[in-house]
């Protein structure tokens, strides 16, 4: 078992598994989740859409639209960071996380609307410049939201296996919000004038995420005994990060994840309308996003009888054969993509629910460790690892679509679909695979977690007494 020794703990800790811990209320999981779906619906709007609205009904050049994307996620990435350090840090009769969503959740509404609805004037470098301010002002703002709210679910409960009930319920929702996307653009690409249907529904849908968000945070508590425990240093906090040898793991495994997972995003329209054809993508997406959604119920009872890490581990492996499938696929091949999806969905929605929660077990490692309850600075340096991996990824798609001869709504060469196909299918199935090899060396199990736990509680009572 790995050295527990913390800072300041007495050694001679007891062994076992914490005292179990009752289970969460509905109404506390709904009021958590339900800005998610605001959320989700934005996430996957701009994911899904955003650079094929930019380059096929705004006509901005695939490498000026993917320098965007890329520089915003990076951008977006090194904010990940400061926001998890202040919201850890954040002193106020509110508490540490509801300050933040209540204050950012207008800010937010105003650069999504930006970034859907530019003025019909623009056009050239003028839109481009609207373009770039809207796009890395809306994935900065929605930084400021979503890591104090994922880190608040990490706080919800000590509890091992409550908390993948917690970021089950979270990503329950966030799919709702991602199935309400799928058919807006539905409604979007059908219509005929695209450009002035997707400015009204993102007002409509900006105005109801602040609405949800705003209610979310009036709602829920925060405990009290994790409140003035942020840490000191901002610095000393990702040091921390780095030194957790369970977190350093992790990190290196979701950046190599995220090199290949980005590609779904931006590139399933082009797979959809330019390889296999005849096919709407949308529908493709929903498929992907029904299997992810009803198979949720399922990972808390499987987790605890088979455990986070074999669950997880297998989730990483069906993603990867899931995406490497596609590089087989052609014209006219319909069924195959739904089944595809499908099944990809479902191992998406397994990781999406294990990973969150094994990331809190391992914040009260360090807690054990430091003395100090870092959530916000945890889930920042995950996502500063995704987004950045995810940056990459989007530069080079851009790059290899435009260097392989893509041109909007026209049929594409060989060369470009193959650059499609093997963006969409051999580059994920690569990065998983080397994930899954790394994953396996993993080790901190629901046995160590109860022991961190019990300590955990044992030092409290003394500094509560």
């Amino acid at each position: 078992m790995t050295e527990l020794g913390p800072k300041g703990a007495s050694s001679g800790a007891s062994s076992g598994a914490a005292a179990p811990r009752a289970r969460l209320p509905f109404a506390t999981l709904f009021a958590y989740a339900i800005p998610t779906s605001g959320i989700g619906f934005m996430f996957f709007m701009t994911l899904l859409y955003l650079m094929i609205f930019a380059t096929d009904v705004l006509l901005i050049a695939p490498a000026v639209v993917a320098v965007i994307l890329g520089i915003s996620r990076i951008l977006d990435a090194v904010t990940d960071p400061l926001a998890g350090y202040l919201s850890d840090r954040t002193r106020s009769s509110l508490g540490r996380r509801r300050p933040w969503l209540l204050f950012s959740s207008l800010p937010l509404a105003v650069v999504f609307t930006m970034m859907w609805a530019p003025p019909a004037a623009l056009e050239g470098p003028w839109l481009t410049v609207w373009m770039a301010v809207a796009i890395i002002g809306f994935y900065a703002v929605l930084t400021l939201v979503n890591v104090p709210h994922i880190s608040w679910g990490a706080e919800l409960s000590p509890d091992y296996h409550e908390r993948t009930r917690v970021f089950g319920a979270r990503l329950l929702l966030l799919n709702l919000g991602a199935f309400a996307a799928i058919l807006c653009l539905l409604y979007i690409i059908s219509a005929d004038e695209p450009r002035a249907v997707v400015g009204r529904v993102m007002m409509l849908v900006a105005g109801a995420t602040a609405l949800m968000t705003i209610g979310s945070a009036l709602y829920l508590k925060e405990r009290r005994e994790y409140m003035q425990r942020g840490p000191e240093r901002i610095v000393g906090a990702y040091t921390d990060v780095v030194k957790n040898p369970h977190a350093r793991l992790l990190l290196i495994v979701f950046f190599i994840e995220s090199l290949g997972g980005a590609t779904i995003g931006v590139l399933t329209p082009y797979m959809a309308r330019y390889v296999i054809g005849d096919i709407s993508f949308p529908l493709v997406v929903g498929t992907y996003m029904l299997a992810m959604t009803v198979t949720v119920p399922l990972w808390s009872p499987l987790a605890q009888r088979f455990g986070k890490k074999r669950l997880w581990l297998c989730s990483m492996l069906g993603t990867a054969f899931g995406f490497g499938g596609f590089f087989f696929l052609g014209q006219g091949d319909v069924v195959q993509t739904f089944v595809l999806a499908g099944f990809l969905g479902v191992a998406a929605g397994c990781g999406n629910v294990i990973a969150p929660s094994v990331q809190s077990d391992i914040v009260d490692f360090d807690e054990h460790r430091t003395g100090e309850r870092k959530e916000g600075g945890y889930f920042a340096a995950f996502n500063f690892i995704q987004k950045s991996a995810a940056g990459v990824t989007i530069i080079l798609t851009g790059f290899v679509l435009q260097f392989a001869g893509y041109v909007p709504n026209v049929e594409q060469t060989e060369t470009a679909q193959l650059a499609i196909k093997s963006l969409y299918a051999l580059f994920p199935l690569s990065c998983y695979l080397i994930g899954s090899l790394l994953f396996l060396r993993f080790s901190f199990n629901e046995i160590e977690h109860g022991v961190v736990r019990r300590e955990l509680e044992i030092r409290r009572s003394r500094e509560a007494g």
